[in-house]
């Protein structure tokens, strides 16, 4: 149910930021981007220096910075970025929107990553998986509600195929949690939330319009660090 309610608040959100895209001047517009960008670069900090669950260690800054350039090596050679730009603009051309700045790829990427990275996405699709709990779900879907019609404004219709990612991703975590029962190993989520606090920055400094970096191939990073974690724990490696 949290996954649907979120799909249900990005959709509702980018839809009506979407109609009312041309009322909102375009410098109310750019200072809202702005906002959020600065949000998610504080966000993505705490995420990336805090501990997952109360008691657990935060994250091995040297373990993060291991799996992020093993991940951002493999995704580069993926080419995972050109990929999802790649998609946004034959779903662009599909439907008879094509434009040259390549609007809708941009914001398909920029607001998948932003809704799928992030503490509230793992953590809460498996507090909903194992225990039905949808709170921190509730919590996100309100957060990113406001964020998809911020983006609906600025960026168009884009905003609105990240519902799918959502559905897809969430989905699958929260399923993976009620087969496994809501097994969730602290030390090994707290990498993984490590390596998406970076991310959430350098989404943040896309946001920002400070500098883009290519996310999406850093994205195998979220399960490389965990696995490292893993590997240096069964060897007795301090992290």
């Amino acid at each position: 149910m949290g996954t649907l309610l979120n799909t249900a608040t990005v959709l509702t959100g980018g839809a009506i930021g979407i109609r009312a895209g041309d009322r909102i001047p375009a410098r109310v517009r750019e200072s809202l981007i702005a906002v959020l960008g600065l949000f998610t670069m504080v966000y993505g900090f705490r995420t990336a220096l805090s501990p997952a669950f109360n008691g657990s260690p935060a994250p091995d800054l040297a373990l993060v910075l291991l799996a992020l350039l093993v991940g951002t090596a493999v995704g580069s050679a993926l080419d995972l970025d050109g990929r999802l730009q790649r998609l946004g603009a034959a779903i662009e051309a599909r439907i008879g929107r094509a434009a040259p700045d390549g609007r809708m790829a941009h914001a398909l990427v920029t607001t998948s990553l932003l809704f799928c990275v992030g503490p509230l996405t793992i953590l809460g699709s498996f507090e909903d998986g194992a225990r039905g709990d949808i709170l921190l779900l509730g919590i996100k879907s309100a957060l990113d509600g406001v964020a998809a019609l911020i983006f609906g404004a600025s960026l168009g219709a884009g905003v609105l195929l990240s519902a799918v990612t959502v559905l897809v991703v969430q989905g699958s975590l929260t399923a993976a949690a009620y087969f496994s029962r809501g097994v969730l190993d602290p030390v090994l989520t707290t990498a993984a939330l490590g390596a998406g606090g970076f991310m959430l920055i350098a989404i943040a400094l896309g946001l920002l319009n400070i500098r883009r970096l290519r996310v999406p191939d850093m994205l195998p990073a979220l399960v490389i660090a965990p696995l490292v974690a893993l590997a240096a724990r069964g060897w007795h490696i301090p992290i």
